[in-house]
């Protein structure tokens, strides 16, 4: 059965604080939002499946939000919400086009939905915050990260200007308008920073040096790396936000299809080295489809901290013209459950533009998983 993604939309990305774009919209409303665009782009108004993604599953959160959002909108659809902290919104796409492909449905809405605003990070808690490296901050996961791989702070900020510098341009051109659903006044990701400078990213202190409890941690987990050097920023780190993607996954609907969904997969790592799960599930899905990283020409990877971006780069010999051409989550923002809805909207988005084959979108998620998906341009 083959699996087709006919149509994306998402909301701008909102900072996750008070008087951001997006504080004072619920989750379910930007659900509802999204839900009602899509109809009005493709006549869909039921689905054998809807399927979100969301990190912190509690108060406006809780209470399976996409059935609800599929009972206040009339969207004929049973609704599931599911939960692998950031690879969330990949694993719902992945779980509708596995739905597809195996003959249990037809149509599935999936995507994700993550207001840090209204419902903090951490704030359901659970079993997890209990282990020791459960508890393990993810930005020093990633300063471990950058000390096992020999990262320096200038490389680390060299990329932390890169992405600002192409997130600016791509939304002054124009790149992120095909998908876009404006809310309220917001039309745009608001931590974009144009004309932001290498200087002014060199005088950024370390955001997590002052964590000697985390670093015990890390260093009793993994011995080896001897002594923790504390690299990354606010500047090379990703930026809360609140945001929601939809993206409309089928096989024989009376659409356009805009790509065939040609594989997925999710990888698990180690829980300190967390981030670099999504490498792996890059790697493991592009081994199933019989492809090597030189195949793809556009990928949205998760900017989970500069060091798993070098990294990324580095070891798959993927260079700038291919990796996050458009900016990523350190320009544009973090929104847990939702961000691999947008990665997918964007890898999309810039196959079509550039007329490319084979594009990918992955997300690393915290514990130590992975998830990513291939996508054919149709």
């Amino acid at each position: 059965m083959t699996v087709y993604l006919y149509d994306c939309v998402r909301t701008p990305r909102g900072k996750a604080r008070p008087g951001g774009g997006l504080a004072g919209i619920t989750p379910l409303a930007m659900l509802e939002g999204l839900l009602g665009a899509l109809g009005g782009r493709t006549g869909i108004t039921r689905a054998d499946d809807l399927i979100v993604g969301c990190a912190t599953q509690n108060a406006e959160q809780g209470g399976n939000l996409a059935r609800t959002a599929a009972l206040t909108t009339g969207f004929d659809s049973p609704g599931m919400t599911l939960n692998r902290y950031c690879t969330s919104g990949i694993d719902a796409v992945r779980t509708a086009a596995a739905l597809v492909a195996s003959g249990g449905a037809q149509v599935v809405v999936a995507g994700g939905v993550e207001s840090v605003s209204r419902v903090p990070m951490f704030s359901d808690r659970g079993p997890l915050w209990s282990l020791p490296v459960g508890s393990l901050h993810m930005g020093v996961a990633a300063d471990v990260v950058a000390t096992l791989e020999g990262f320096s702070r200038e490389e680390l900020d060299r990329y932390g200007l890169r992405t600002q510098t192409l997130a600016a341009e791509a939304w002054a051109g124009g790149r992120y308008d095909r998908f876009l659903v404006p809310v309220n006044d917001l039309g745009h990701d608001e931590h974009v920073r144009p004309g932001l400078t290498q200087a002014a990213l060199s005088a950024l202190e370390p955001a997590f040096a002052a964590s000697p409890d985390q670093d015990a941690i890390a260093l009793a987990h993994l011995p080896e790396v001897g002594r923790i050097r504390h690299l990354h920023t606010r500047g090379t780190s990703p930026s809360l936000c609140d945001a929601a993607g939809l993206v409309l996954i089928g096989t024989g609907l009376d659409l356009e299809p805009l790509a065939r969904v040609a594989g997925s997969a999710t990888a698990v790592g180690d829980p300190v080295t967390m981030l670099t799960a999504g490498q792996a599930a890059v790697e493991k899905v592009l081994a199933q489809a019989g492809l090597s990283a030189d195949d793809v020409e556009v990928f949205e990877f998760a900017e989970a901290f500069a060091a798993l971006c070098l990294k990324f780069q580095r070891d798959l010999k993927v260079g700038d013209d291919r990796f996050n051409v458009n900016g990523g989550t350190i320009a544009m923002g973090h929104a847990f459950g939702a961000t691999g809805a947008l990665l997918v909207a964007a890898c999309v988005a810039e196959l079509h533009r550039r007329g490319a084959r084979y594009g990918v979108a992955a997300v690393s998620g915290a514990a130590g998983s992975g998830s990513a998906v291939l996508l054919e341009r149709v």
